[in-house]
């Protein structure tokens, strides 16, 4: 089974692809899908679009995992995550990928065992989980893994 998670941004969408091979968790390929400040909003989101189908023609998943907008002060940031949200919905949906969405808390819940955990402490257990040899960077693609991890851990 082949699992993406995704942290969904405007200027930085954060993804992150395991497979889960005999019950173990596989890390295939993290990074992120990056737009620039001042593009068109809709030139922004054809990028997003168009690296999403790139991704999934290179890693098929069978599940896509995305992070939930929880709460943003910022109002103008969120809205930006919200369309962004929509073209990874709407992308998964155009390929059948069954999409579930999943809350910071939960996804702590899962990696962590704490709704509560801080970032560092995310990031050194999805760092552990994937026998990794370093924290994911940047922070995007951390929290894409995790997301990720989140999903398999629920499936299971």
């Amino acid at each position: 089974m082949m699992v993406i998670g995704i942290d969904p941004g405007l200027a930085r969408l954060g993804y992150g692809v395991i497979r889960v091979d005999r019950g173990t968790a596989v890390p295939v390929c993290y990074g992120c899908l990056e737009t620039r400040a001042g593009t068109r909003p809709g030139e922004r989101l054809l990028e997003i679009s168009t690296g999403l189908s790139s991704l999934f023609d290179r890693y098929p998943p069978d599940a896509l995992a995305v992070e939930k907008l929880f709460f943003s002060k910022n109002i103008t940031s969120a809205m930006g995550v919200s369309e962004v949200r929509g073209i990874v919905l709407l992308a998964a949906e155009q390929r059948g990928i069954p999409v579930t969405e999943y809350t910071p808390n939960q996804v702590k819940q899962a990696v962590t065992g704490s709704g509560r955990a801080d970032k560092a402490q995310v990031q050194q257990m999805i760092t552990r989980l994937l026998r990794l040899d370093e924290v994911p960077q940047p922070d995007d693609a951390a929290d894409a893994l995790s997301i990720a991890l989140c999903h398999i851990h629920v499936m299971r």
